[in-house]
Order: structure tokens, then C-alpha cells, then sequence
């Protein structure tokens, strides 16, 4: 089950760096950076089962920055 977490997990983040680096468009760019937070949490959740809970507190820290980027999204749709 992990193994297969953090395949998962990688996949995402290798779709996110290739879009983010291949986009030119700013929302795009920021989606694909979603896209890596999301795996990242992917792979503290899945890690966490084996490790502990501290990784599960480490994805309370990564959706904060995510909230913080749809943010900084948002305002620079706006303007």
C-alpha cells in the first residue's frame, strides 16, 4: 500500500513540474504547483501511517500555503 502511495505521489508531482515548466500561462502555473502540494500531502499522508502522526500535521502546514496560493490566484485574476 505505500509503495504504491507514493508512486502515485510521484507521478503527480513529475506531472506538475513537467506542466509548470512547460506553461506559460500564470493560473496554469500555479494549478501545476497545486497539483505538487497535492502530492506532496499524498506522500506525508501515506508516510505517516508508517512513521507516525507527525507527518499528518505537516499536511494542516501544506494546505495552508495552498490556501495562501489560490489567494494570490485569485488576485491576480482580479487585476
Amino acid at each position: 500500500m505505500l509503495t504504491e502511495a507514493l508512486v502515485v505521489s510521484a507521478v503527480l508531482f513529475a506531472i506538475g513540474t513537467f506542466g509548470f515548466l512547460i506553461r506559460r500561462n500564470a493560473i496554469i502555473m500555479f494549478l501545476c504547483i497545486e497539483l505538487q502540494l497535492n502530492a506532496v500531502t499524498l506522500s506525508f499522508v501515506a508516510l505517516s501511517r508508517y512513521l507516525g502522526i507527525d507527518g499528518q500535521i505537516f499536511v494542516f502546514f501544506v494546505m495552508t500555503v495552498a490556501a495562501a496560493e489560490a489567494a494570490v490566484g485569485l488576485a491576480i485574476i482580479i487585476s
